[in-house]
């Protein structure tokens, strides 16, 4: 081998994998792109048959579009072969299939070509106004860091954002997104959170601060140490969020699919009549050119996808279009109080402390075992005990009971905080619960919360949380969107629960919840015909099997529950009540909407075929009028986009 032979050997191999590369980049543009490009052959036909045909050449026209219905009828044999053998069923676009068949059997090979521009033109028109509805939910993904600047002792590498481990330090520069969840070190930063919270101006994070992932920096570069790997941080959580929603087909849409095994049978029913009572085949395939059922194809998925757009537009994300009639048809929504309806920040109001404990250590004993809870109140607990300049020790033997209480030892005293089901369940005697619940001079709004201290009550804290501001017409609306019921679920006592529930005017209280009752609850609700469908509104942990049990389960912040926010089927970004509503509504528009334009295209579709059967619809003109049709129908769907 000669030194040239030697040297072009390495080029030759490294072609080939470009080479098969270049393939496969080819290949997949097509299948994306298939559509438009067989509309494209369609509509080069008609232009190119047409010129012949009006030249003369009549035979060559007519082969020109003979091919061209002969390759698009091919392409969708095989997408209808495919639905049946995965499916298991008929797709609606075999109707199609057999009017192009039909088309060149009975030489009305202009006819065909117009039903596959049809076919081909409606489903690229579908693409294009699926995309433009998904434009929102597409941006949050793009938007999603792909990778991280890693600091290295004084070296900065860029990694790839997975390869971010919990404790590494990463740098955030100016314009960039937070790619992890984690701690500002050194400098303070300068973030915009909008896209999580719903804040439109930036807000100052000073070092030792939490700094969420998907948060932009809108200030000079900091540095951010990772509480935990970049996969499981609150915008990676969103974005998956996001690519199931683009994933998720509805029932309304799927529909489309069952609606074909009634319909093909009785349009094959009506044009063999037409057929048999004139003797004319081509007024038989006027009427399966007509019954192309285009409108329902088109129409329920845009409007139902336009109606994600729409709610991310609100900052709920939605997980498919499923979803979105769920919500278009939901009766009853039935929300979790604290952290939803109300602040989710309760105060520490006071200390009641008991058996000569001191309140200064039955603060720092109690939010020692609770800076282990993700709940609300312990949050507050540890706030408060912090604000105090209190010791805060390190628990162990921790269990947690969610949504109740948890119990851990400090320094060799076993300690439980929460509340009297928790208390009872851990040995603390009855009659201490009792009398320990029984405070005067507190009011109805208070959440009491008990300290056990090896075996006896040793205090109770009091502590107070208030109504969301955008909460107070959140019932009104609900109703004026058609909600027959809206009700609220606590795990707080029944005076707390039922102050917030009179303030908002709901129709029931259930008060004093463990998770599994508020399971039992849903489950009522979901029985009840009159009620059903459910949506469940929560934020904590605790409201995740709730969430998933609904018939739609929505989580307040996809920041701060991401359990929740992985059961649910629907995340609210923007930390604001009131959007359950704005989601209610953008359901019931779209699902009206889908509606409408199913009807009225079937409705065009029945009389024309009616026409046809009588033999005052040519094919021809028959393809024609279904194409007007398939656009009223686009265009009326993609209103969903607006309010």
């Amino acid at each position: 081998m000669t030194s040239a032979q030697a040297s072009s050997a390495p080029a030759a191999v490294a072609r080939g994998p470009r080479r098969r590369s270049a393939i496969r980049d080819a290949l997949g543009w097509l299948v994306e792109h298939r559509y438009r490009l067989l509309s494209g052959i369609a509509a080069g036909s008609i232009v190119v048959g047409g010129a012949l045909y009006l030249a003369g050449e009549r035979t060559a026209g007519s082969d020109v579009w003979a091919a061209a219905v002969a390759l698009l009828a091919a392409e969708l044999a095989v997408e209808v072969v495919r639905t049946v053998i995965v499916d298991h069923h008929m797709g609606v676009d075999t109707i199609a299939l057999v009017a192009m068949v039909g088309a060149l059997a009975l030489g009305e090979e202009f006819a065909g070509i117009i039903i596959g521009l049809m076919f081909s033109g409606g489903a690229t028109l579908e693409d294009v106004a699926s995309a433009r509805a998904r434009r929102e939910l597409t941006a949050l993904i793009q938007r999603a860091p792909k990778v991280a600047q890693l600091r290295v002792g004084a070296q900065i590498e860029q990694v790839p954002v997975a390869e971010v481990k919990t404790g590494d330090v990463v740098v955030v520069r100016t314009g960039e997104v937070v790619p992890v969840d984690g701690t500002v070190v050194g400098s303070e930063a300068v973030v915009d959170t909008s896209t999580l919270s719903g804040e439109p101006l930036p807000v100052t994070i000073g070092p030792g601060m939490a700094v969420l992932s998907g948060s932009a920096n809108a200030g000079s570069p900091f540095d951010v140490r990772a509480d935990k790997p970049a996969a499981e941080s609150a915008y990676a959580a969103l974005v998956r969020l996001v690519e199931q929603a683009q994933a998720h087909r509805a029932p309304f849409v799927r529909m489309a699919d069952r609606y074909a095994g009634f319909f093909l049978p009785a349009t094959v029913i009506i044009a063999g009549l037409a057929w048999a009572i004139s003797g004319d085949p081509v007024r038989a395939l006027a009427v399966v050119v007509v019954a192309t059922p285009c409108p329902l194809i088109l129409a329920a998925p845009i409007a139902l996808v336009s109606g994600l757009s729409r709610a991310a537009r609100y900052g709920v994300i939605v997980k498919g279009a499923g979803a979105i009639e769920t919500l278009g048809e939901a009766r009853t929504v039935l929300f979790d109080k604290t952290g939803t309806l109300t602040v989710g920040t309760p105060d520490v109001r006071d200390l009641v402390p008991y058996r000569d404990y001191q309140s200064a250590e039955l603060l720092a004993l109690a939010a020692s075992v609770d800076r282990l809870s993700a709940h609300v109140l312990g949050e507050a607990l540890v706030r408060a005990a912090t604000e105090a300049g209190l010791p805060l020790r390190t628990p162990t033997d921790v269990r947690e009971e969610p949504g109740q209480g948890i119990q851990g030892v400090i320094d060799g005293r076993t300690v439980a905080v929460g509340s009297r089901v928790f208390m009872r369940a851990v040995g603390i005697p009855e009659d201490e619960i009792a009398s320990a619940t029984v405070l005067r001079g507190h009011g109805s709004g208070e959440a009491h919360v008990l300290v056990g201290i090896d075996g006896h009550v040793g205090g109770v804290i009091v502590m107070a949380d208030e109504l969301r501001p955008d909460a107070d017409r959140i019932v009104e609306r609900l109703r004026g969107e058609g909600i027959r019921h809206v009700a609220m679920a606590s795990g707080d006592r029944r005076s707390v629960a039922e102050r917030i529930g009179r303030e908002l005017g709901v129709d029931r209280v259930y008060s004093e919840q463990s998770p599994e009752q508020k399971l039992e609850v849903v489950r009522r609700l979901r029985a009840d015909p009159e009620l059903s469908p459910v949506i469940m509104v929560g934020d904590g942990v605790n409201d995740a099997p709730a969430l998933a049990l609904a018939d739609l389960g929505i989580a307040m912040g996809v920041a701060g529950a991401t359990v929740s926010s992985e059961t649910a089927d629907a995340v609210i970004t923007i930390d604001r009540i009131d959007r359950v509503a704005d989601a209610v509504h953008t359901g019931r528009r779209s699902l009206y909407i889908a509606r409408q334009s199913v009807l009225a295209g079937m409705g065009f579709s029945l009389a024309a075929m009616a026409v046809a059967a009588a033999g005052y619809l040519q094919p021809v003109a028959g393809a024609l009028f279904q194409e007007v049709i398939d656009l009223a129908v686009i265009l009326n769907a993609l209103r969903a986009l607006r309010g």
